[in-house]
């Protein structure tokens, strides 16, 4: 089989696939490597013409229109990303085309963040911060973290993930998924539809969702003004599930304690926005979930797996919903 890979110049180094990463992984996969032609590509370079004969594309952005006529052999896309929605709509994607994406990636390094940001903001460390900015002594006393409440909006792996690793400190996690069936992962399982109650008292958001039609803007002023007084809100998902003017109006006014914040509706975040001043914001630029060692031969393991399973005849794991996006 003709696998086509196509890495972007403009990602950062460790989300370049070159070909002695390519040959690392397939070491540990040498039954499944042995049966692939494997070409390289930056930007997209010449893609008709490898897409003449490839079956197989490990790509992020690429050239959509004509795919059929322009790939006719084409089986499978696996993007290496968790998010997907610069693929919406996907009108683009032919009927027999398979497309997954990289999810399982990303758990474990966002756990570590999550669990990092929950930890900070718990301590009122982006007070302690600001006021260590402006010089001035003031204790801020804080309690342990075990017994509090931390709702997570979306139960994928980053999600399911940063739950293990809280509850591993005693915290009571609260999920929020599309099903209601029970999790083994969380203490309580609520819907969009209940969600004012799984946000009800809760002491941090956790926002771990992919942005579809259905969570662009799912928390706004009403839903953060359920969180218990001093709250701390965190968001790894996507920027535009939140209403950051909402959010930066409670974080001014004291309503909420503060926010770890590691994505935006633009990016990179524009220097004259004002979320960059917000009290009590502490802003990264979006890095919570990325392993700067692993992320990408990990998501070539999760490729070799799904490449055992094509072989195989089963369905594949992380197989993208047309019509829900993720």
């Amino acid at each position: 089989m003709h696998l086509h890979i196509d890495s972007l110049r403009a990602k950062p180094p460790h989300m370049h696939i070159s070909p002695e990463m390519y040959q690392d992984v397939a070491r540990r996969h040498p039954d499944l490597a042995s049966q692939l032609t494997v070409t390289f590509s930056w930007d997209s370079e010449d893609f008709a013409t490898h897409m003449q004969t490839a079956e197989i594309l490990f790509a992020q952005r690429f050239p959509r229109e004509n795919l059929a006529t322009v790939a006719p052999n084409l089986k499978w896309i696996n993007a290496p990303s968790a998010g997907i929605e610069y693929l919406m709509p996907m009108d683009w994607l032919p009927p027999d085309v398979v497309l997954t994406n990289n999810s399982g990636t990303h758990a474990p390094k966002a756990a570590e963040s999550v669990v990092m940001s929950v930890l900070m903001l718990n301590a009122r460390l982006p007070a302690i911060i600001a006021n260590q900015r402006a010089s001035r002594w003031e204790q801020i006393f804080s309690s342990t973290a075990a017994g509090k409440t931390v709702t997570i909006l979306g139960l994928g792996n980053m999600g399911r993930a940063s739950a293990r690793a809280l509850r591993s400190l005693g915290i009571t996690v609260r999920g929020v998924r599309r099903t209601a069936a029970p999790d083994d992962d969380v203490d309580a399982i609520f819907t969009p539809g209940d969600l004012h109650a799984a946000l009800a008292d809760a002491d941090f958001l956790v926002v771990a969702a992919p942005l579809t039609a259905e969570t662009r803007g799912l928390i706004g002023a009403a839903e953060l003004d359920q969180l218990k007084p001093g709250a701390g809100v965190v968001n790894i998902g996507r920027g535009p599930i939140v209403d950051y003017d909402a959010l930066s109006a409670r974080l001014e006014d004291g309503r909420l304690s503060g926010a770890v914040l590691d994505v935006f509706a633009e990016e990179p975040l524009p220097s004259e926005s004002p979320l960059w001043k917000v009290k009590n914001a502490i802003l990264t630029p979006h890095i919570s979930s990325d392993d700067s060692a692993r992320s990408m031969p990990r998501a070539l393991d999760i490729f070799f797996e799904n490449l055992q399973r094509m072989i195989d005849g089963v369905p594949l794991r992380n197989v993208i919903d047309r019509n829900l996006g993720y």
